[in-house]
């Protein structure tokens, strides 16, 4: 007997398919809503400070372009969206710090290629502080591997003058030294400094994990300190530890719930060095950098935030994505404490291509009206 495809066909069982109408179709593509769509809402852009992980996860979570043009909307509400701020970043002291931070070459507790060295003398720093300046960086930053600064009177005598000098100049002076006490805060308000940076680096639950040698609630006691000041805080975080998303989650949550949002949040990648135990930790995707800077810009709405180390890994269009994203501020000059930076030239390039200017600083009284035409765009300066 021969049995032929028709009479197998008309045997199996009939099975009725459910497919969903699309609607708007045009050839053979058809634009279809993502279940998480969620355009940008009235309370957008709105400051809190109580917010909570579930929203903030809900925000990290969505669409990534949807949560980009979010944040882009948020961004223009509080800030010029045409300005990058520029920034230099100068180590004042390298190594042998005696804490314990994974992912850090000046740590004595790893074999690295960084070397220890002394306080540097005072007029190399103001000198590196001039060049920053014509080059147009505004905030010249000074970095010290200490834990803290016990036992250090004559070098933080040294450091108090830097700070008088650079602001004398008229740019931003921020300073990060480790640990800090509510006097010693006093003091560098005293000299003009503008911001101190103190990195929560991740979110408490996995911060143990990275570092050991002090507490979470140390740094934020000196956040506190330097807050009581009245100096800035400079606080953010750096992607690629081996934290989870939760974690970055974490890491905002904490600095959205303290007394005030921090003036800026640095956005880190991680940069692998030889010898220290991360050294081997695969690089942060680009689109995790972008989710971070956007939930950032939605929960910080009127921070400065940070584009800072391992941004030299990127492509000059995925940065351009995070300055949509809602960064505002870069790093830029010959190196970055101990690794590498995009130099000055190449950044104002970069900018000037993308229709960008470096933002002023409090004291500079140019002309920041945003430049709309091609040639004015030509004309413009960083």
């Amino acid at each position: 007997m021969t049995v032929t495809l028709p009479r197998v066909l008309s045997t199996l069982p009939r099975v009725r398919l459910s497919v969903p109408v699309l609607r708007n179709v045009r050839g053979h593509a058809a634009a279809v809503d993502p279940p998480s769509f969620r355009p940008p809402k009235p309370e957008d852009g709105a400051m809190r400070r109580d917010w909570t992980k579930r929203e903030i996860q809900d925000i990290f979570d969505g669409p990534l372009m949807e949560i980009i043009f979010r944040a882009a909307t948020v961004h223009r509400m509080h800030h010029d969206p045409s300005r990058i701020q520029l920034c230099t970043l100068m180590n004042i002291k390298t190594g042998g710090c005696t804490e314990d931070c994974k992912y850090c070459s000046q740590s004595s507790s790893y074999k690295t290629p960084t070397k220890a060295s002394r306080l540097v003398d005072i007029e190399p720093v103001l000198a590196a502080a001039r060049k920053a300046k014509e080059n147009g960086s505004t905030r010249f930053c000074m970095g010290a591997a200490w834990r803290d600064l016990a036992g250090r009177k004559s070098g933080f005598e040294k450091i108090l003058t830097m700070v008088k000098e650079v602001r004398g100049m008229g740019m931003e002076v921020c300073t990060t030294l480790g640990m800090l006490s509510p006097e010693q805060a006093k003091r560098l308000k005293e000299a003009g400094l503008s911001a101190y940076n103190h990195n929560l680096d991740t979110s408490r639950e996995f911060y143990p994990e990275v570092i050991t040698t002090r507490t979470y609630d140390d740094r934020i006691s000196t956040i506190e300190a330097v807050r009581q000041a009245g100096i800035s805080v400079c606080s953010g975080g750096i992607l690629g530890l081996g934290e989870k998303d939760e974690d970055r989650v974490g890491l905002i949550h904490e600095l959205s719930t303290l007394s005030e949002h921090p003036e800026s949040f640095p956005v880190n990648t991680l940069v692998p060095i030889e010898g220290t135990p991360l050294e081997k930790n695969d690089p942060v995707s680009v689109q995790t950098v972008l989710r971070t800077i956007a939930t950032a810009r939605m929960v910080l709405p009127t921070t400065i935030i940070r584009l800072a180390a391992g941004r030299h890994t990127f492509s000059e269009t995925e940065q351009a994505m995070a300055f949509m994203a809602g960064a505002n501020a870069i790093f830029t000059g010959e190196t970055m404490l101990t690794t590498p930076c995009s130099g000055w030239d190449q950044d104002k390039a970069m900018l000037s291509r993308w229709g960008l200017r470096g933002l002023r600083s409090f004291e500079d009284q140019e002309d920041i009206s945003v430049p709309t035409t091609r040639s004015e765009l030509d004309k413009a300066t960083l």
